[in-house]
């Protein structure tokens, strides 16, 4: 059984930094993905970043937040990150880890994961 434990959420300032952590459990990495989402109140969920593995590992990110957040994974702590930089009000959502069964053809479409995490809050204040 696959689980997914994130960690790492808070409350921060506009500009300032968080960092995202997320524990798999039970995955097994085989041309597939792991990435973050975020939902916020009365928004679809909506893709962040995504690292995928299978020969050549590769990330994807949202446009909206390029050049300010960075995920990337520790293989010997066996956890995804993101490093969140330059957070803006409209950053704020409930963050999600998801992992996919398989290399989604839309890398940021959260309809092809289907492992989730409970969620982590991030709250940037303006």
């Amino acid at each position: 059984q696959v689980q997914l434990l994130e960690s790492g959420g808070g409350s921060v300032q506009a500009g300032g930094s968080l960092r995202l952590s997320c524990a798999p459990s039970g995955y097994t990495y085989s041309r597939n993905c792991l990435g973050w989402f975020r939902q916020a109140p009365g928004k679809e969920r909506e893709g962040v970043a995504t690292f995928c593995f299978g020969g050549v590992e590769l990330s994807y990110y949202a446009e909206s937040v390029k050049d300010r957040f960075t995920i990337s994974r520790d293989s010997a702590k066996n956890t995804l990150y993101l490093q969140m930089n330059s957070l803006k009000p409209e950053d704020t959502a409930m963050y999600y880890c998801a992992a996919s069964s398989f290399r989604p053809t839309n890398k940021l479409k959260s309809e092809e994961y289907v492992y989730w995490g409970q969620g982590t809050q991030v709250t940037v204040s303006s």
